[in-house]
């Protein structure tokens, strides 16, 4: 089994050139990196962890195709992926100029992790309506598959509609980068992710095993076979018995976490993450 980081950088953290490159020497297999434009500061939505105090690191994120693109550079190997990226929060004809061109510079080594989004206000500031965010995720996603495959593009929906457009740079994976939902278990994410992703991403990777016996009835409801997508548990904490849990179920990549701060807190932690490595 594979195993990743994803850290949520800030502006105050390791510099994410040196983490990328710490991640690929120590053989780690992949870098993910989260997404928030920004925090409104007056809110009402709780944070989504539960606590009473949203995390200082929430308003201080980077753009994590910039940064990604800044991995990029420094790598040759790991993937390099978001976990996960708000692109109801995107035009989908933007977002995926700058995803095929990512593809592109790193010789294909995207992945597209998506989410639905938990913040109503960040939301709002994007002219984006809470209940309709997961058919705008699924919407845009379509809409930027049709113009990485299509040399004349169009597309009409509900929420993106243009008329027949070239757009390149296209990714070199042939019709784009893998898409993973990150969410939690849940027969409503299993449909999604039965119906038209890549694979699913779920946080924390709790109750793993009838997480994957749902996504399964799932893919059997659309006549899709659930050996085709990935399941990528993200944002885990490491021990050896959960791991072996992990690749004992058939999972070919766990994203570890390590904490948002300096260098040397987070190449620690990374250091004592490799001994998990094969």
């Amino acid at each position: 089994m594979e195993l990743g980081i994803t850290v949520h950088l800030t502006d105050q953290s390791i510099d994410v050139r040196d983490l990328a490159i710490a991640v690929e020497e120590r053989g780690f297999h992949s870098l993910y990196l989260p997404e928030h434009t920004h925090i409104p500061t007056e809110r009402t939505t709780p944070p989504p962890d539960g606590g009473e105090f949203l995390a200082d690191g929430y308003r201080r994120s980077p753009d994590p195709w910039v940064s990604l693109t800044a991995a990029a550079v420094v790598t040759e190997r790991i993937l390099l992926g978001t976990g996960v990226a708000l692109v109801a929060q995107h035009h989908p004809i933007s977002q995926a100029k700058v995803v095929a061109s990512l593809d592109v510079l790193s010789d294909g080594r995207v992945v597209l992790g998506v989410g639905y989004g938990w913040n109503r206000e960040e939301m709002v500031h994007h002219g984006v309506d809470y209940a309709t965010r997961r058919d705008r995720v699924r919407e845009h996603v379509a809409a930027m598959r049709a113009l990485w495959s299509d040399d004349e593009a169009e597309f009409h929906g509900e929420f993106v509609d243009f008329e027949p457009s070239w757009s390149w740079p296209v990714p070199l994976q042939p019709g784009g980068p893998p898409v993973l939902i990150g969410g939690g278990a849940g027969p409503r994410i299993f449909r999604e992710v039965a119906s038209w992703a890549d694979g699913w991403m779920p946080v924390g990777g709790s109750r793993l095993q009838e997480g994957l016996d749902g996504l399964r009835l799932a893919c059997d409801d659309c006549g899709r076979d659930a050996d085709d997508l990935a399941v990528v548990p993200f944002g885990t904490i490491p021990d050896q018995g959960k791991l072996e849990h992990y690749e004992s179920l058939g999972i070919a990549e766990t994203v570890l976490r390590v904490p948002s701060g300096g260098r040397d807190e987070v190449l620690f932690t990374l250091d004592e993450h490799a001994r998990f490595l094969g």
